[in-house]
């Protein structure tokens, strides 16, 4: 599928010129994308845009204009908004309405009216982004090559989802430049694009500009890394209001936003937990049976959670206490109750996860969660859940009430798998309960993002998180932080009240404490309160978006005044120009204000309900019915949408007589539950190398010799006998060989057996062997590798 502007026949119209600007404040950024575009054709054409928004983004301002007209998209009421759109079709004239869906609006296709011949027509989009902190400490800025057509010279082909090449085959410039402000000195800027110098505009570093390199071909992303002095010290940046804004309002008046980064120090990286009660949730429903993606060697979803079952299971530290659950329209467990780690309960529940099977119909996780509560917690054992699931379910306030209501006992870590699984569940577990949510679609490797989800539930976390704002009158924006994990960063937003805000010269001061480890931490931030100039409105937007989505939240609380909260949303979305699930962008002509043509309208409508929970469409067995709509899901539409964000399936209409085949529909994935044939297949030992050897280990973190075990290194169990050093017991050399190997062959999936390998470490440690360095020398010698021992931890 195409993005871009097209003609109403889906055909690019030529792009010839991107501008892009980026107004980086902290870690926060506004980025202003123009597109230019010209009709070389000698006839008139209905123009459409198609944008889709990266993940983490909201937009708040759209504008086109053809020829001399322009079109603006503004935000209203949502109910108003449809009642205007309807009246225009009514009255013959044509409009357009973009609305949010449950979690996210981020495609939408949008009329732009009538191009004439050999005229040019530009198109401008802003919209707000928190940037994303990675493991070296800097922030990232990606600007997507699917939001903007790549370059593709002619001949070359292409297959790339968004595509557009001109009908002259002469490619299109792109400018690209960003202006940094930080708190802290700007170190570097780094990028896989070729950059200009970076520009420093003041002496202290804190301002700084650079841009992309002339000739760049958009075949790729542009991603930018900013790196800061001090990334872990407490920032605080502050907003100007609106010159026009009243103030008071949210808008008017300024905004603080402080940058949270707690630094983790080695020793306490180090340090893992040894307790801990780990219950592990599967959805076992029917649309598990689908594939995790659409590419070839494509494993079932079941089939990969049962081998990153087994590699939790394997990386659990002894002694500590465990169960697992099924659940589909019922439940079940292998444990009555939780019972302690050890090579029994360990061997028991391997052979239980390898007869996991995709077949026990529907999505109804409230009762196992609910039987889940009603145990009683272990003494000293922190009871910690994973969560594992590809789809929604029909009551998902009443799920998440029930896991606030025990948040005091549990942290939850949830793992949406696969495009179709719903955003509100997935992040509302983890967040209502001080865990952490993953999402594994695509390619991604389920095993390495659920390790470091086991990292985060066995390393320390920041807890205890409190703020001192120094007498600050203020309106906080977002919500409380309740834990941090290392590598986490929160942002706090807050409006500053007050007549001391009105003085240039007057100072605030936050400090923040918090527990590390069982460790008393406090950050404190001095920053003026009357910034120096107005930088935008990009923090006052994403506090106003935090303070909406909060706001949505409450709303489905029992007993919440609904409408007083609904008022309260559409007012701040209305301010501050960032939709909401209570409003919509209308597009109206500037100065007239009169409805711009556009035939299509996105709007949500209701799926089915099956087992008491939205149905998924499973591609593999029930796409043939709706061959006459392009679903969301196709693979052509994979680099353009998650469809993740889709709580309540948006729809997109046209209004014109196009045949269904050309309409866009998000469908949700309907699950093939309780239709289909799932007899258990045998299963045999996994055939994956790592999985074999992660199979084979024991409880205590040591593996014993045995033919499976050779057959993993490319051995004979004799030959590894033979090799036997002196004065080496077999389950010592069998670990280490293990261990050399792991080092050796799959170092890029360090992330999946490190607590494996650590376990290992500290039972080799225990065994106090004498002759450790010519055992690795052997060890080596017998694999073919060249680890060192100290790479080994040992």
């Amino acid at each position: 599928m195409n993005c871009g502007l097209l003609t109403n026949k889906n055909e690019p119209v030529p792009l010839k010129n991107i501008e892009v600007e980026l107004q980086v404040q902290g870690h926060v950024a506004t980025v202003t994308s123009t597109l230019k575009y010209l009709n070389e054709e000698d006839n008139p054409v209905e123009a459409v845009f198609v944008f889709p928004m990266p993940s983490g983004a909201s937009l708040c301002q759209f504008s086109a204009k053809i020829a001399d007209q322009e079109i603006v998209a503004e935000v209203q009421e949502k109910q108003e908004a449809r009642e205007q759109y309807d009246d225009a079709l009514s009255s013959g004239v044509q409009a357009f309405l973009l609305e949010e869906s449950e979690e996210s609006a981020d495609v939408f296709r949008l009329s732009v009216g009538s191009l004439p011949p050999r005229q040019s027509a530009s198109v401008t989009f802003i919209y707000i982004i928190e940037l994303s902190v990675q493991a070296d400490h800097s922030l990232q800025f990606c600007l997507p090559a699917v939001l903007n057509p790549r370059y593709t010279p002619a001949g070359t082909g292409g297959g790339i989802v968004s595509e557009i090449s001109g009908s002259t085959g002469i490619p299109y410039s792109l400018s690209f430049t960003a202006h940094i402000s930080s708190p802290n000195p700007i170190t570097k800027v780094e990028s896989k694009c070729p950059l200009e110098p970076l520009m420093f505009l003041n002496t202290d570093h804190t301002k700084a500009k650079v841009s992309l390199s002339a000739g760049h071909m958009f075949d790729r992303d542009v991603e930018l890394y900013l790196h800061y002095q001090n990334p872990h010290q407490l920032t605080a940046i502050v907003e100007a209001g609106a010159p026009a804004a009243q103030p008071g309002t949210l808008m008017g008046d300024p905004v603080v936003m402080v940058s949270f980064y707690p630094e983790f120090p080695e020793s306490v990286m180090s340090s893992m937990s040894s307790c801990g009660e780990f219950v592990f949730v599967m959805d076992r429903s029917g649309s598990m049976s689908c594939s995790m993606h659409n590419g070839p060697d494509a494993q079932e979803r079941i089939a990969c959670a049962r081998d990153t079952l087994l590699l939790l299971l394997k990386s659990l530290p002894m002694d500590c206490y465990f169960n697992i659950y099924g659940f589909g329209s019922n439940y079940n467990s292998f444990f009555p109750q939780s019972v302690q780690y050890n090579q029994d309960t360990l061997e028991q529940a391997v052979q239980k996860v390898k007869e996991i099977q995709a077949d026990m119909g529907g999505t109804e996780i409230l009762p196992a969660l609910e039987h889940i509560y009603k145990q009683p917690c272990v003494l000293n054992h922190p009871r910690q859940l994973f969560i594992f699931t590809d789809g929604e379910v029909g009551n998902t306030k009443d799920v998440l009430h029930c896991v606030t209501s025990n948040a005091d006992f549990h942290r939850c870590f949830s793992f949406g798998i696969g495009e179709g699984a719903s955003s509100a569940l997935i992040t509302g577990l983890a967040e209502n309960s001080s865990g952490h949510a993953q999402f594994i679609t695509g390619t991604d490797r389920m095993q390495a993002k659920v390790m470091q989800s086991l990292r985060y539930a066995l390393q320390p976390a920041v807890t205890d998180i409190t703020e001192d704002w120094s007498g600050l009158s203020f309106n906080r924006l977002s919500p409380q932080i309740k834990s941090l994990f290392h590598g986490q960063r929160a942002l706090i937003y807050a409006q500053l009240k007050g007549e001391e805000c009105q003085n240039p010269d007057a100072k605030g001061k936050i400090s923040v404490r918090y527990r590390l480890a069982d460790q008393e931490v406090t950050n404190t931030v001095d920053f003026s309160l009357k910034p120096a100039e107005n930088n935008g409105m990009a923090i006052h937007r994403l506090g106003a978006r935090s303070l909406i989505r909060s706001l949505e939240r409450d709303e489905q609380v029992d007993g919440a005044d609904k409408e007083a909260l609904k008022a309260r949303v559409v007012d701040l979305s209305k301010q501050s120009g960032v939709s909401s699930s209570h409003t919509a962008f209308i597009a109206v002509h500037k100065g007239s204000k009169q409805a711009v043509k556009g035939p299509l309208v996105k709007r949500r409508i209701p799926t089915p309900m099956m087992y008491g929970s939205a149905m998924h469409f499973c591609a593999a067995a029930c796409s043939a019915p709706m061959a006459g709509i392009r679903s969301a899901f196709s693979a052509p539409m994979a680099g353009i949408r998650s469809a993740r964000n889709a709580q309540m399936a948006p729809i997109i209409l046209g209004c014109s007589a196009a045949p269904v085949a050309d309409m866009c529909v998000d469908l949700q994935l309907v699950e093939c539950d309780g239709g289909f044939d799932m007899t258990p297949e045998t299963l045999e030992t996994p055939k994956d190398p790592l999985m074999q050897l992660i199979s084979l280990q024991k409880a205590s973190g040591s593996w014993e010799i045995e033919s499976t075990l050779a057959e993993v290194f490319g051995k004979t169990e004799k030959e590894l006998i033979e090799q036997i050093p002196a004065q080496v017991k077999p389950d010592v050399w069998a670990t280490l060989l293990a261990l050399i190997w792991l080092h050796g062959f799959k170092i890029d999936a360090q992330v999946e057996w490190q607590f494996l390998a650590m376990k290992a470490v500290a039972w080799i440690r225990s065994q106090k062997v004498v002759n450790q360095s010519e055992c690795v020398q052997a060890g080596n010698a017998l694999l073919g590798c060249q680890v060192k021992e100290d790479a080994l931890g040992l």
